[in-house]
């Protein structure tokens, strides 16, 4: 019996989704470029399995990957292009079955894992429904950037809930990538879901606020869009000033997108 059924179930279709995007591409189409600079859609299908051993292998053995974990460096950068590099030169098909095989693996291993222990991640240890959202946000990106490279248009679900719960969580990985003071304030969050539900996250009477379509702002915290594009409205000047850094991971910010790049 898994810990959280509905994001275990929703990582699976996610992932499944993501895997319809290349599954029946040739080899030209895996060397498409994506918006990411220097990275095709064979890169970003590495990145993904890569990302996918890891969050496995933290909640399967937790001792193995404190020990991966040791020797990583303090170059985030650098770490993504390493991890990468396992897979990226490896034939298309090959590619595909790996991919398939560690994103089996880390999700048995995540459902495998009781909703009250801690996995160790890169950053600090994770329940591993939220590590499961985390690979949420990972599926979404990753997946919007090969979506935009072969001129597709992706299904959004409410499935997206977890990303939106999981933006609001991290709020802060914006100011901390930057190097910026976080601010002592409280934000309250009113996103609507593709089915027209509304999800509200923070003080009702907050007068820092931000709305908007969940998957406008699922493309604005993986900085998939730039705000000029997105109907994400934010009242207040410092809830404004967060449309401009919002992202949903660690590590360097990167360009972003520019407006109107996808008209």
């Amino acid at each position: 019996m898994t810990q959280q059924p509905d994001v275990i179930a929703d990582l699976t279709a996610e992932g499944e989704q993501v895997d319809r995007l290349v599954v029946d591409l040739d080899e030209r189409g895996w060397a498409t470029p994506t918006p990411a600079p220097g990275w095709t859609v064979k890169h970003q299908i590495a990145h993904l399995a890569a990302t996918f051993r890891l969050a496995g292998l933290a909640a399967a053995d937790p001792a193995a990957f404190g020990a991966l974990a040791s020797r990583l460096s303090d170059d985030f950068d650098a770490n993504v292009v390493a991890a990468m590099a396992d897979y990226v030169g490896d034939p298309d098909e090959v590619l595909l079955n790996r991919w398939r095989a560690d994103r089996t693996a880390a999700i048995k291993a995540l459902a495998a894992v009781p909703p009250t222990d801690l996995v160790p991640w890169l950053v600090r240890p994770l329940p591993p429904g939220v590590l499961a959202c985390a690979g949420m946000m990972e599926l979404f990106a990753h997946g919007q950037d090969i979506a935009d490279a072969l001129g597709v248009t992706p299904v959004r679900t409410d499935r997206i809930g977890h990303l939106v719960g999981f933006a609001v969580r991290v709020w802060d990985f914006g100011y901390i990538a930057r190097g910026l003071p976080t601010p002592d304030v409280e934000f309250r969050f009113e996103i609507t879901a593709p089915s027209g539900r509304v999800w509200t996250f923070g003080p009702q009477d907050a007068t820092e606020r931000i709305a908007g379509p969940a998957e406008d702002f699922c493309l604005l915290v993986t900085r998939r869009r730039h705000r000029a594009d997105l109907a994400v409205v934010a009242t207040g000047s410092v809830a404004d000033a967060w449309l401009d850094i919002a992202q949903a991971y660690r590590g360097p910010a990167g360009p972003g997108r520019t407006p109107g790049q996808f008209d």
